[in-house]
Formats: C-alpha cells, sequence, structure tokens
C-alpha cells in the first residue's frame, strides 16, 4: 500500500519553487517586488573623521608603529571598498590619503612613537633572548626605520652574551641543559644559537659559561632592563 504525500509533504512546496525561481534576484539582498526584502544597508563613506577614530582606538589596545598604524586604516579603507555595489575607487584612494594625514597628525601629537616603540620592543626582546640580528629584523618588519632601530638595539657587548645566555635558558643547552651534551650535541646547540642570530663567538661563550655565572647574568640582564622601562 503506498501513501501519497500531502501538499506539505513536497520536497520542494509551492513557496520553496517560487523563492528558488527569483533565487538570481535575491543577490546582495535586492528587493524584489512583493516579498517585502529590504535592500542591504549602504556603508557610509570613510572620512577623515572616521579612520581618525578607528586609529585611536586601535591605539587604545595595541603598541604599535607609523607604518604598522597605516597598515591597520588601509585593511580597514580595503574593507569598506569590498561592501560597496558600485564603483568608489576614487572614495577609496580620498580615503588612503586621509589615514595617511591621520597617521601623520598622531605621530605630531606623539601618540605614535616609532623610536619609544622600538626602544621598548628591543628590551622585551633581549630579554626574551633575542639576539641583535632577530631584533632588527623584527623592527624592520613593523616599520621602524633605519637610525631609531639602531638606537634601540642594545649596544653593549655583554648585553649580547646575556641574551645569548636568555637563548640558551629557554631552549635548555649550554649552561642550563640537564645531561652532559657530546660533541655532535654541542654542534646542535651552537646551530641553534647561531639559527637565533647570535655570532659563533657569543654563542661559543654562551656555552662554555658555568650554570651559576649563566643563571645570575640573566637576572641581571632582566632586572637592568626592568629598570630601563
Amino acid at each position: 500500500m503506498s501513501l501519497s504525500r500531502g501538499p506539505s509533504q513536497t520536497a520542494d512546496g509551492p513557496c520553496i519553487a517560487a523563492l528558488r525561481g527569483l533565487a538570481p534576484d535575491f543577490r546582495r539582498g535586492r528587493c524584489v517586488a512583493g516579498w517585502g526584502m529590504v535592500r542591504a544597508p549602504v556603508i557610509p563613506p570613510l572620512t577623515e573623521a572616521a579612520l581618525h577614530a578607528a586609529a585611536l582606538a586601535h591605539l587604545a589596545r595595541y603598541a604599535t608603529t607609523q607604518a604598522g598604524l597605516l597598515r591597520v586604516l588601509d585593511r580597514r579603507i580595503e574593507r569598506w571598498g569590498r561592501g560597496q555595489e558600485e564603483d568608489v575607487m576614487e572614495q577609496v584612494r580620498a580615503a588612503r590619503e586621509a589615514a595617511r594625514a591621520v597617521v601623520a597628525r598622531l605621530a605630531g601629537q606623539g601618540l605614535v612613537d616609532d623610536a619609544a616603540f622600538a626602544a621598548s620592543r628591543a628590551r622585551s626582546l633581549t630579554r626574551a633572548g633575542r639576539s641583535r640580528q632577530a631584533i632588527a629584523a623584527h623592527l624592520a618588519a613593523r616599520g621602524v626605520g633605519r637610525e631609531a632601530a639602531a638606537a634601540a638595539l642594545p649596544g653593549q657587548e655583554e648585553a649580547e652574551f646575556a641574551a645569548a645566555l636568555a637563548c640558551a635558558k629557554r631552549r635548555r643547552i649550554g649552561p642550563f641543559r640537564r645531561n652532559d651534551a657530546d660533541a655532535e650535541g654541542r654542534l646542535r646547540e651552537l646551530a641553534i644559537l647561531a639559527r637565533a642570530g647570535f655570532e659563533r663567538a657569543v654563542a661559543l661563550r654562551a656555552l662554555d659559561c658555568a650554570p651559576d655565572e649563566a643563571e645570575a647574568l640573566t637576572l641581571a640582564l632582566r632586572q637592568s632592563l626592568l629598570d630601563q622601562e
């Protein structure tokens, strides 16, 4: 005995069938007569005031450079442009110029300070056991200029040595290893410090440092960098 489907049991009821037929007209929220759909709201243009507010909101949460803040605003402008239904190339170009004016004004007010950012980031990275080479690459990627980066880098050889010890402590190698290392293990440890950007002489000195001295130097490095903040 076969049961026939009622109207409510059909795979495509009349409403679904009608909607399928109108599917092309529903793209991007376009209104279809008789169906009560509302057009998607128009996104207002990105004014200089809106970009200024967005920049302040970002600075309230994150430390950044002029280049970093400009990248944030440019991404915001790009997202805004993709959300429009019509050609807004001229408005996007004007918004990008406004973003640069906003960043320049905030930098003039001292709210975006590349030198202060570089100094703070260099201290934290040195404390974490990063080499001068690694810190310089990090600052360059964040848009810090060469002069500001050079001024922020630790200049003393002892600071680089202490940073190598901090790296060795984090990786549990050299004076912080749990067991003695054979010749092959020592080469692996030397390679770890080399990849971290430390020169060979600094790396060898760190690996040969006595455990008590290494611990004392890493603690002294941490305290001296904290005192500078």
